[in-house]
C-alpha cells in the first residue's frame, strides 16, 4: 500500500472501510427518500420484478 509500516496500512484500511460504509448508508437513505420512503421487507433479497413498458 506504500505506507511506512504495516500498522499504518491497517489503520488506513480500517478508516476507509468505515468511511465507505457511512457514504453507502447516506446514499441509501437519499434513494429511499427519493422513492417515497419505501423500505425493503425484512429478509428481502434486494431484487424485485418491475413491469416492462412496451
Amino acid at each position: 500500500m506504500g505506507h511506512s509500516s504495516t500498522l499504518a496500512a491497517l489503520i488506513y484500511q480500517h478508516m476507509t472501510s468505515d468511511r465507505d460504509r457511512a457514504i453507502a448508508d447516506r446514499m441509501g437513505e437519499a434513494v429511499r427518500q427519493a422513492l417515497g420512503g419505501e423500505r425493503p421487507a425484512p429478509g428481502a433479497s434486494g431484487t424485485r420484478r418491475i413491469a416492462r413498458v412496451q
